[in-house]
């Protein structure tokens, strides 16, 4: 029979076949390098690359140093070699390792389930004079929740703020999770006995990551931004009268694009279902009225998203929109 025959056969290949008839022959041996650097020659090179005086200085500064000491231990390639084989293409010196914090991963399907707040800076009237403006704001809704301008940064403000802002919104335990960057007054311990004493969780965002905490930096470039934002307040009650005219036009008049641009105050208080309705009974008319000028169709009333993020999971799909919005059971108490 033909060797192609039983090769089909058998469903291997002719070069397959002829090893089996001849195992030996075209056998892998071990291939021999002359000029390759033996175990002790290897050893020799990864001493010298944990001296004190070259741990912390690339493979090409050594062997720079070592050229004018008079001496050759190998090239700068095998170098890389040599370390790649013993697992030490890292920094070699021996150091206080970073703690990896881990990415936090909160999600708000209603008002009053959770909270940002932060503290922001507002000049004052002379140069190196401050006030601290205190807002806490809930990321479903983007609704201001709570605020407040003072001379200082404090902790007990702070906590002042919060207590009072839980008891306006009628918090209850355990439905409510407060997120903040590691400022000093987030990370105090009179804020962690407050929140712990009330029921709700805490988390903080990764150390030098602003990103964990966008909704607060987003409402603060919205205040900043405002063609009307001073360069400076002349005293404290300057800068409460324009915080309190921002957050009532933020909470009632600001339509926010990441809401379907609704108010935050419509969302907040379980008036997005309402809200869109009107809108598409508004759109059917004008579709009833003018078809050709819609080519896609009917147009839709756009609803806002029934989940908000912070730090999604990777590859979690985002949440389907529902058709009429946010339940007027979604309102806050």
């Amino acid at each position: 029979m033909a060797v192609a025959s039983v090769c089909n056969a058998l469903g291997v290949s002719r070069a397959t076949y002829y090893r089996w008839l001849h195992p030996r022959k075209g056998a892998h041996r071990p291939r021999v390098i002359p000029r390759a650097y033996s175990a002790e020659e290897r050893t020799k090179v990864l001493e010298i690359l944990h001296e004190e005086r070259f741990a912390n200085r690339a493979p090409g500064q050594v062997v720079a140093a070592l050229l004018d000491e008079g001496q050759y231990a190998c090239s700068e390639r095998t170098m890389y070699r040599i370390l790649e084989a013993a697992a030490e293409v890292k920094e070699r010196r021996d150091q206080l390792r970073h703690t990896t914090y881990a990415a936090p991963e909160l999600l708000a399907g209603t008002p009053n389930s959770l909270w940002s707040w932060d503290i922001t800076k507002l000049l004052g009237p002379k140069q190196w004079s401050y006030f601290h403006l205190y807002v806490i704001l809930d990321v479903f809704s983007r609704f201001v929740v709570g605020w407040m301008v003072a001379d200082r940064e404090s902790a007990t403000l702070a906590e002042k703020l919060i207590e009072e802002t839980c008891t306006r919104q009628g918090i209850k335990p355990p439905q409510l999770t407060i997120h903040a960057d590691r400022g000093s007054s987030m990370k105090s311990k009179q804020v962690a006995h407050l929140l712990a004493d009330l029921g709700i969780t805490k988390t903080h965002s990764r150390p030098r990551v602003s990103n964990d905490n966008p909704f607060s930096e987003a409402q603060f470039k919205t205040l900043k931004y405002m063609p009307a934002f001073p360069d400076r307040f002349g005293c404290l009650q300057d800068a409460r009268a324009f915080v309190a005219d921002f957050v009532a036009y933020y909470n009632n008049e600001h339509y926010h694009s990441g809401i379907a641009m609704m108010t935050p105050h419509q969302v907040h208080h379980g008036q997005a279902r309402t809200t869109q309705l009107a809108r598409q009974t508004v759109l059917d008319q004008a579709y009833k009225d003018h078809p050709e000028r819609f080519v896609h169709g009917l147009p839709s009333a756009v609803t806002p998203p029934p989940a908000v993020w912070i730090n999604p999971p990777k590859n979690q799909p985002p949440p389907a929109p529902s058709p009429l919005g946010p339940t007027d059971d979604q309102a806050c108490a």
